[in-house]
């Protein structure tokens, strides 16, 4: 007797590219409105701003991305992100190692957080809402706690703002000054598309998202891919905080509140379920540029900042609510 093994194909309006094409769709309406609205929103000098506010966000949203197709969620990228760039000023400003050194300290900070934060919730069974929360103050008060509850500054290390600030582009192009930043977050997504698509991890990522007793029980180590992608999201976190800390030439302690917030609504945005098993690189990309976009252009537009979150919170719930009615049409 034969089985039939073949999936069911979905239309593509019941699909996550139809999610990933509207919030494009609205992206480039954003950009057609805002320019007509102020001469000053298509500027060169407004674009790079707002390139350089996406890519903040951008690389925290990356490791989220990861994290919300297992189904999970992590709260603690924002404080985990401050608390890897006050590592990177200890080990730069304070025991005066290399730039490389604390770079790579920056990271291997965010990525222990992250493992910790797996470790939690894999091996501890404790939900994820709750683990990551735990973290996201944990983080917060070792930043302020390690800092002495003051910024750390950079001053003596001129180079290390070059990390974000300075310009490749600039160097080959005269005129063309596109921050390394914004290089880093492009570069990054590439990476994360890669291993998304293209590697164990990312098959594993989706499969704990879509069925994670179905993965145990074909004999996969559950806990410890869930512990890979959380490191893995911490990472990100990790990156995030050495060029933010590369951005503002110091490490702010009090920084960091609200950033998870804002990678999870880009998430979210780009046509990643919360419900898991579903989601793209690409997506987040679209999405973190559509809320640096609206952000900007509502700025521009001199917009009240708490009319701009009662916006974005729209747009969020918005598309959580389009990503319900897909999977209702599925």
């Amino acid at each position: 007797m034969t089985t039939n093994t073949t999936t069911p194909k979905r239309s593509f309006f019941n699909s996550d590219a139809t999610q990933k094409l509207l919030a494009f769709a609205g992206l480039i309406i954003m950009f057609i409105v805002f320019s007509l609205a102020s001469e000053n929103f298509f500027q060169f000098s407004n674009i790079v701003g707002i390139l350089l506010a996406t890519a903040i966000n951008g690389i925290l949203a990356l490791g989220v991305t990861f994290v919300i197709i297992t189904a999970g969620i992590d709260l603690s990228v924002g404080t985990v992100m401050t608390l890897a760039a006050v590592m990177t000023g200890m080990f730069i400003t304070n025991l005066g190692l290399p730039v490389w050194l604390g770079v790579l300290g920056g990271l291997a900070t965010g990525a222990l957080a992250g493992f910790a934060n797996g470790t939690m919730i894999a091996k501890m069974r404790i939900p994820p809402f709750i683990a990551t929360l735990g973290m996201l103050y944990i983080a917060k008060g070792l930043s302020l706690v390690i800092s002495g509850l003051k910024p750390i500054y950079f001053s003596d290390t001129p180079s290390f703002n070059q990390v974000a600030m300075g310009s490749v582009t600039g160097a080959i192009i005269p005129g063309f000054d596109i921050p390394n930043a914004v290089l880093i977050f492009f570069g990054a997504a590439v990476i994360a598309h890669i291993a998304l698509t293209k590697t164990i991890l990312g098959r594993y990522t989706f499969a704990l998202g879509s069925n994670e007793e179905a993965t145990r029980l074909s004999g996969v180590n559950v806990s410890a891919w869930k512990i890979a992608v959380y490191s893995l999201a911490g990472l990100f976190s990790g990156l995030a905080g050495v060029v933010i800390a590369s951005r503002l030439n110091s490490a702010q302690p009090a920084l960091g509140a609200g950033y998870e917030l804002e990678a999870i609504a880009a998430v979210v945005i780009g046509g990643t379920s919360l419900s898991g098993g579903e989601g793209s690189i690409l997506g987040t990309v679209i999405g973190a540029f559509v809320i640096s976009v609206l952000t900007n252009g509502l700025r521009i537009l001199s917009i009240p900042q708490e009319w701009q979150i009662v916006i974005t919170g729209a747009i969020v719930i918005l598309a959580v609510w389009a990503d319900i009615l897909r999977r209702r049409q599925q």
